[in-house]
């Protein structure tokens, strides 16, 4: 079939993405919980000037915003703006179970399409690690994915948000929007422990500014206090955390505490990664690495894996475009490869 049938689409609830086969891929900051209202609006805005495609393959996560009494609702609310803005096109949606179901069979069993992002990309990147044991580990904005891999197929244990979170396969813990309160209760300010103030003042964006890890973004307001993504402004942030101001804490303050932090998140992460690999899988082999905090994939992987073990880079594999838009771009690839051209069948079986 054509390959320029499918377009994949992953709707989460901080981001909108979208994934083309001709190679294009574009993500789009959305803060759905503030305006699910918007939804239809901004998919459109998202989808304007790609290049043409006749069908929809959807994944999502929106569904557990807090705009949403249920799941259920959620998954609704999105199927909605998703069929609003297809007109014409076919639409299918990725679920749980590692196959495409058509809308209705969706709307019939909302819970088996919620949250089945990361499957996609499971799937596809394990291919990466075809032999041995692997390890996917996929550190975004707001959470971390740490799939086990056996000979090229991903094996996890969980399979909803629930089960995941149970095994360790996910971890509510990213490089940008997790407050610096959830990390530790106290950390050390120029050598004394301290102890933090349980407020949302900064986020491991700050951290990973402070520690030269990411670049100043001045027009990003997209943090704790609205400010800019800016060095002055973390320094504010973070003096926050241990209830002092600019006035008493510096540049090099903030790099300390942000040290202190980033040990806390490594050590959080290891514990997790080997709870939920090594009884699954032994010592992994590989470690396929992706997501917006690569940099902290890099270093858990180094953790993990034995001396002579392999990193390979899901951004040096698929490219800079792609795996950015990782889940859609994943979502994309698997509908050219399950459905037909067109779409006949009700459930087409998982790769």
């Amino acid at each position: 079939m054509s390959s320029a049938f499918w377009l994949g689409l992953d709707i989460g609830g901080a981001n909108i993405k979208a994934s083309h086969p001709s190679g294009v891929s574009r993500t789009m900051p959305f803060e759905l919980w503030k305006h699910p209202e918007d939804l239809p609006r901004s998919l459109a805005s998202l989808l304007k000037g790609l290049p043409e495609a006749h069908g929809l393959a959807v994944t999502m996560t929106a569904e557990l915003c807090d705009c949403y009494a249920t799941k259920e609702e959620g998954v609704n609310d999105v199927l909605n703006a998703v069929e609003q803005v297809a007109r014409h096109r076919e639409v299918w949606i990725w679920g749980i179970d590692g196959r495409f179901h058509k809308p209705a069979v969706i709307r019939e069993e909302p819970r088996r399409a919620a949250a089945a992002n990361w499957l996609a990309l499971a799937i596809l990147a394990a291919r990466l690690a075809p032999r041995g044991p692997a390890i996917l580990i996929d550190i975004g904005s707001t959470t971390t994915d740490l799939i086990p891999i056996q000979d090229g197929r991903p094996i996890p244990r969980g399979r909803t948000d629930t089960q995941r979170l149970q095994t360790g396969e996910l971890v509510y813990a990213g490089v940008r929007r997790t407050p610096v309160a959830t990390l530790a209760t106290e950390l050390r300010h120029r050598g004394v422990p301290t102890g933090l103030t349980s407020e949302t003042f900064a986020t491991t964006a700050d951290l990973y500014l402070a520690l030269g890890e990411t670049e100043e973004d001045p027009s990003d307001l997209g943090t704790a206090d609205g400010r800019p993504l800016t060095l002055e402004a973390t320094r504010d942030r973070l003096a926050r955390m241990i209830g002092a101001d600019r006035s008493e804490f510096s540049l090099d303050d903030a790099r300390e505490l942000a040290r202190e932090a980033d040990h806390a998140l490594m050590d959080r992460l290891v514990t997790v990664a080997k709870r939920c690999c090594f009884g699954q899988i032994g010592r992994p082999r590989t470690a396929i690495v992706a997501g917006q905090g690569e940099f902290l994939a890099r270093r858990l992987a180094l953790r993990l894996l034995a001396s002579d073990g392999q990193i390979i880079s899901l951004r040096e594999a698929w490219g800079e475009t792609a795996s950015a838009a990782g889940c859609a771009y994943a979502v994309m690839r698997l509908a050219i490869e399950s459905l037909s051209d067109p779409p006949r069948t009700s459930d087409p079986p998982t790769r």
